[in-house]
């Protein structure tokens, strides 16, 4: 490849630039930059050619226009190869720019700002910088093009030891990141500006709403050794961020497909808590969850509940995993653990369990699910709903205690993260018992009781839906359950309720149902 003599600098993000440029002057790189990259490069004292001086027009319409023009655009698009192209860049006296280093306006920045006025999204996006983009892309066998400061040095390193020039393979990947950051740009516009209507003056954004177009252009972030069993390939595609998605993990075996299908389950159910929470999860449904006073009380209580479920099991914590509870967990063999974060004593202790996967992870905030069908997907807004007091009603002759409320609140919680049919038994901010997943609901109420491993007596039911029939609730009686909670909505209520007053138990519709699939 040919020696780089020319390069063209606009840039937004602006970190290393004086450092790049320096590299560049030192290998007698001549300089061209516009506007606010100019002035940041000259008062580091280097040597810089206004882009003005190349169109010979000045910047116009606020900085709407500045590298719009024949005179840059020919010096990055001419092919070297062809003379007719070397040709007309002499007739019109226009130079070659054999580097381009752009990014773009921070268009996503603004654009994550609940109060951003549409006004504000127009005059962020970028013009000139995606057609400098795409221009040197196209031409990327003569022209290079860098969109990421993180290149920088690895660019320098490689023009320092190949006489001024970047080899072909490099020109070819930057050109292929530069089409991936301009083709994620177009989205974030596209995306964006679709959530907002418009009538006359009147500009009402409609993010709440799902997305018109769904765009699941996501980069491969981990490749995993297989999927869900050992004859299916896998990897995890993820933006970064918060979520188990975007979480650190910082000991243990690489994460498997499954452990961050559990991780996810687990890390959803604990974001529930505001105090001290545990959560243990076994194939996506909680076997052990439990707030108390102090994390590692609910740690102990959350396993008490089905210890010989809990081994293998993946965990969750609402709090920072300190030291007495890493050394509860320690006791007993656990695949995986998310928390926001560890302890200095708590990674000492749980380093001696070197497979063990810890993961730190931040809060969640989904605008919308994804699930795939075949042929197709699934979208729907995440299941935030939470009990409602103002909506919640006792149906019952007897209504609930102030203890039995504060169970039925936990054992709601807990209830919406399992599979359906799911009923959970709770008491004193500890899950007892579950029955999940199973065709009837009578059948979850029995399997949820038959399982149990500590006593029920005097604690409260929770069920995902409605009872068809009163059976369910009957069966949930005679294993001692004083109050339920359920949505309410079936033919058959008043027979149910008929029965609770029957049975002495208390009981609450919340008109909100939870069917987890």
């Amino acid at each position: 490849m040919s020696k780089i003599e020319r390069a063209l600098l606009s840039l937004t993000d602006k970190t290393g630039a004086v450092e790049f440029a320096r590299g560049l002057r030192a290998l007698d790189v001549t300089l061209i930059s516009t506007g606010g990259t100019a002035k940041l490069l000259k008062d580091a004292g280097l040597e810089v050619h206004d882009v003005s001086n190349v169109t010979h027009f000045p910047e116009m319409l606020d900085g709407r226009v500045k590298t719009i023009h024949p005179n840059i655009a020919g010096g990055i698009l001419a092919m070297r190869s062809k003379p007719e192209h070397m040709e007309a860049l002499e007739q019109h006296a226009i130079p070659t720019i054999d580097l381009v280093v752009v990014n773009l306006y921070a268009f996503e920045k603004i654009a994550a700002k609940k109060d951003a006025h549409v006004g504000d999204l127009i005059e962020n996006i970028d013009i000139g910088g995606p057609t400098m983009i795409r221009a040197a892309a196209k031409n990327w066998q003569d022209v290079a093009v860098v969109t990421n400061p993180g290149d920088y040095n690895a660019l320098l390193e490689e023009l320092n030891t190949n006489a001024g020039a970047l080899s072909k393979k490099t020109h070819w990947d930057l050109a292929v990141k530069a089409f991936h950051m301009t083709a994620a740009y177009d989205r974030a516009i596209s995306n964006r500006l679709a959530d907002i209507s418009i009538e006359d003056e009147d500009f009402r954004d409609e993010r709440t709403d799902l997305p018109r177009t769904l765009d699941l252009r996501v980069p491969r972030a981990l490749d995993m050794r297989y999927g869900e069993n050992p004859h299916q390939k896998a990897a995890l595609y993820a933006t970064g961020g918060q979520g188990v998605a975007g979480g650190k993990q910082l000991q243990g075996k690489e994460l498997s497909y499954n452990n961050l299908v559990d991780l996810d389950a687990a890390w959803l159910l604990v974001q529930e808590f505001e105090g001290p929470a545990s959560v243990i999860i076994k194939h996506t449904n909680p076997c052990g969850c439990a707030e108390q006073s102090t994390l590692a009380e609910s740690y102990r209580k959350a396993f008490d509940a089905d210890p010989v479920s809990a081994f293998g099991g993946v965990l969750a914590f609402s709090r920072e995993l300190e030291g007495e509870t890493a050394a509860e967990v320690s006791k007993t063999f656990i695949e995986a653990i998310a928390a926001p974060s560890y302890s200095a004593e708590a990674l000492q202790i749980l380093s001696a369990k070197k497979n063990l996967r810890l993961v730190a992870v931040d809060a969640i905030n989904d605008r919308f699910v994804v699930k795939s069908i075949n042929g197709g997907f699934l979208v729907q807004s995440p299941d935030y709903a939470t009990l409602d007091s103002a909506t919640a009603k006792a149906v019952t002759t007897r209504q609930p205690s102030e203890d039995e409320w504060r169970n039925l609140g936990f054992a709601w919680k807990c209830v919406k993260h399992v599979k359906s049919n799911a009923i959970v038994y709770a008491r004193d901010g500890q899950l007892l018992s579950v029955g999940a997943g199973q065709m009837s609901r009578v059948f979850s109420v029995e399997i949820g009781a038959k399982k149990s491993v500590l006593p029920l007596d005097g604690c409260v039911l929770a069920s995902d839906a409605f009872f068809p029939f009163p059976d369910g609730l009957e069966a949930a009686a005679a294993h001692g359950i004083t109050a339920a909670i359920q949505p309410g909505g079936s033919v058959k209520d008043a027979e149910v309720i008929e029965a609770a007053n029957r049975l002495g138990i208390a009981m609450v519709f919340t008109g909100v149902r939870h069917f987890r699939h």
